[in-house]
């Protein structure tokens, strides 16, 4: 069994000022997964639900990932909750990592944040991927009066009873969710949804999702995207995912067999999904690779300048001289054939370098 997965937590302010907890876990080419709610950054590693998407996640790449507002280690009394102000948020997460270029993951309500995004900033996103997610929030796809009481009332649910001791209010969002979870998966996803969001966060998050509509956006779409739905999703219709990739030009449907909107490690479209993931979006040489012309010591001075650092605080932190740090520096330019430190500093952080310093 290999050692747990680390990752380094910091916080970031919001357009609004609220914090904004964000992590990083592992080495290589920078990955971005948008929010998504029912999320703790601190909780997610030994989950038995989100673990294993972590781990993959950051076994090929440096996988940034936050709480949305309201829940997990960001602010829980954020107040306003809506996809232009999740767009917003995504954007100072992205910017206080420092990446330029990245690949951007969506999953469930995050996948809309995702297409957001990536229509409004064509130059930062080079792949996406989606999976369970949606155009069209629950109140907008409604086409009947009985749909639409549904959505009204999920949310007056989670008023009432998410909050509770008694695990059977929050069990109702449990199947829909991970329907052929196990006894443990489900009692695990119980407490989550308690610690992760308080139950009036919970409702208002739910309100502002129902309301989505990004069917406008897809269009303007224009990395190479995959989406992944499964083919029984319990929480969001198969169709919308369906309606993500043939509205979002040149994309490339997989549809993944299971019922669960979470894919579970001990299912087959999990295995599936890692492939299409892989195949999609495959990591990028080692670093020895790719900076095999850089000795170790100016690699990782690379490394120091790619976290923002001046030639003095390197110094400070390798027990050098400057001078000797300049000199460094200069190899490091003439190597990587770049004119200046910025330049040096955009190439280090899209192989993954400088960004969990």
């Amino acid at each position: 069994m290999g050692s747990p997965l680390r990752q380094q937590i910091r916080f970031c302010r919001a357009a609004d000022g609220a914090r904004l907890a964000w992590a990083t876990s592992g080495d290589g080419p920078p990955l971005v997964k948008a929010s998504n709610w029912i999320s703790h950054l601190e909780c997610d590693l030994q989950s038995p639900v989100w673990g294993h998407l972590v781990d993959e996640l950051s076994s090929r790449h440096r996988l940034v990932r936050y709480d949305q507002r309201g829940c997990g280690l960001s602010d829980r009394d954020a107040g306003d909750h809506g996809l232009e102000t999740w767009v917003s948020d995504l954007e100072r997460v992205v910017d206080a990592a420092g990446l330029e270029q990245f690949p951007l993951l969506g999953i469930s309500q995050g996948a809309a944040i995702a297409v957001a995004y990536a229509a409004r900033h064509p130059g930062r996103v080079t792949h996406l991927v989606l999976h369970g997610g949606f155009a069209r929030g629950r109140l907008r796809r409604a086409t009947t009066p009985e749909m639409r009481e549904e959505a009204a009332l999920m949310p007056r649910l989670a008023e009432i009873g998410w909050g509770r001791g008694n695990d059977a209010w929050r069990q109702f969002f449990t199947t829909q969710f991970i329907p052929r979870g196990g006894p443990e998966q489900h009692r695990w996803f119980n407490e989550l949804q308690r610690v992760s969001a308080a139950p009036a966060t919970a409702a208002a998050i739910m309100r502002a999702t129902d309301v989505v509509d990004i069917v406008d956006r897809l269009p303007e779409v224009r990395c190479p995207t995959l989406v992944l739905h499964a083919t029984g999703d319990a929480r969001v219709p198969f169709d919308q995912g369906r309606l993500l990739a043939s509205a979002i030009p040149g994309a490339r449907f997989a549809p993944v067999e299971g019922c669960n909107h979470l894919l579970l490690p001990d299912e087959p479209g999990w295995a599936r999904w890692v492939e299409e993931f892989r195949a999609f979006l495959p990591a990028a040489a080692p670093l020895a690779e790719q900076f095999g012309g850089l000795t170790p010591r100016e690699l990782a001075l690379l490394d120091l300048i790619a976290t923002g650092r001046d030639n003095a605080q390197i110094a400070a932190t390798l027990a050098l001289r400057e001078k000797t740090v300049r000199n460094h520096v200069t190899n490091i330019y003439a190597k990587l054939q770049v004119a200046n430190r910025a330049q040096a500093v955009v190439m280090a952080r899209e192989a993954g370098l400088g960004i969990a310093a």
